[in-house]
């Protein structure tokens, strides 16, 4: 049996290509009565101009713009750094950590407006519709969820650029740039169009955060990032919140070339997909908590976090953001952070990045122990009995050999 047509409709709305259309299409072909718009600005900065204005005049009835990226950086950013949650060891989750936030609000305002459903712009080949879907599903339980691609009729980008041109849509998508962008505080990714061949070596005029290597300054670039609790709080001796510490990042260090992954992931649906993502800040970000964390934290206690870093960063990617094992572990992991306090300085020099110095109230290290001269608290002679008992299986063994 058909779904009845939602009268009401909450739109996750970028100003792009997708949701332009979806707009429209929601009102002409789809059926809807009303489609309010939502956009969350996560930073995606000059991005959002006149953003109210295109929406009031694709059809929609009202435009809601909502500043979230404190909440952005704060609640859903730093927790997943202090994860240090890397998805396939090189993304660092840029799109799958704005998600959860867009839709909470995507949510809030579907109750506030008294709408019978939301709607999105994700393919139904991408994660993002898993993202928005499961997290309406977790935060209400009446709310439907619309998803134009999955039902409508143009099956390709190129079919939704001559909609747009047929119905006067403005969109950003260009034959010369064909490629498909998403923008927050975090990071840039890019995708599709000339990228769709993992061969073809992106264009250096497509991005927009970083400096190519051999265009970065010729001197090496020093900074000072200060941690409390596992959370950075300071940038060069200066006190920033949460956003304005990460845009700051993203400016020192997509000018020194950092930041840049080319990678072909794995996606929740089943399929391998090309991905260029500019994080210049988070890239910064996540290293600097990484060493905080090397003088900090106990060595067993680091070695559970990395044992269970891939799992929460496959939760974050796959859209688990708040269901309960997320949580559980979130919880786990921030229990591990009140020592994470102190100061990392680092060395930025053409796309390179090295830790050059650590200090912490709270540091591990004893120079004492770890001296290579005279010490009076190590006597190296109990290595003797500390080796023998580690070898005592390996010695079995070889003896159940030689039988």
């Amino acid at each position: 049996m058909k779904d009845p047509i939602a009268r009401k409709i909450v739109l996750a709305y970028s100003g792009g290509l997708d949701t332009s259309i979806i707009l429209k299409w929601l009102k002409t072909d789809y059926g809807a009565e009303e489609v309010i718009a939502f956009c969350g600005d996560v930073g995606q900065g000059e991005e959002l101009d006149g953003l109210e204005e295109k929406a009031l005049g694709t059809g929609a009835s009202k435009c809601y713009v909502r500043d979230l990226r404190e909440e952005f950086v704060r609640d859903f950013v730093f927790p997943a750094c202090r994860a240090n949650a890397l998805y396939e060891g090189q993304y660092l989750l840029g799109t799958s950590l704005a998600r959860p936030v867009l839709a909470k609000h995507l949510v809030g305002i579907a109750r506030e407006e008294g709408a019978d459903a939301v709607a999105h712009g994700a393919t139904g080949k991408g994660n993002d519709q898993v993202r928005f879907e499961l997290t309406t599903m977790a935060l209400d339980k009446t709310l439907r969820t619309v998803a134009p691609w999955r039902i409508w009729g143009p099956k390709s980008r190129t079919e939704l650029m001559e909609y747009a041109a047929s119905h006067s849509i403005p969109v950003p998508v260009t034959a010369e740039k064909p490629y498909s962008t998403d923008r927050n505080l975090l990071h840039i990714s890019f995708e599709g169009g000339i990228l769709e061949d993992p061969w073809n070596e992106p264009k250096e005029d497509m991005f927009l955060l970083t400096r190519a290597p051999e265009k970065a300054p010729d001197r090496p670039r020093y900074l000072e990032i200060a941690f409390e609790g596992g959370d950075a709080v300071a940038l060069d001796g200066e006190r920033l919140g949460p956003a304005a510490l990460l845009a700051r990042l993203n400016e020192v260090a997509g000018e020194n070339a950092v930041g840049r992954v080319d990678i072909v992931e794995s996606r929740f649906v089943g399929m391998k997909s090309r991905g260029v993502y500019e994080t210049p800040g988070g890239t910064v970000l996540w290293f600097a908590h990484r060493n905080m964390e090397t003088l900090t934290l106990d060595r067993e206690i680091m070695a559970l976090k990395d044992s269970l870093a891939p799992r929460y960063a496959a939760m974050v990617y796959n859209g688990f953001w708040y269901a309960p094992e997320r949580e559980a572990l979130q919880g786990l992991i921030d229990g591990t952070q009140k020592p994470v306090t102190g100061t990392v300085r680092l060395k930025l020099y053409k796309g390179g990045m090295w830790c050059v110095g650590r200090k912490s109230p709270h540091s591990l290290y004893d120079p004492e122990i770890a001296t290579f001269e005279r010490d009076e608290v190590y006597d190296q002679a109990d290595a003797t009995g500390f080796i023998r008992l580690n070898g005592l299986r390996l010695r079995t063994l070889l003896r159940r050999g030689e039988g």
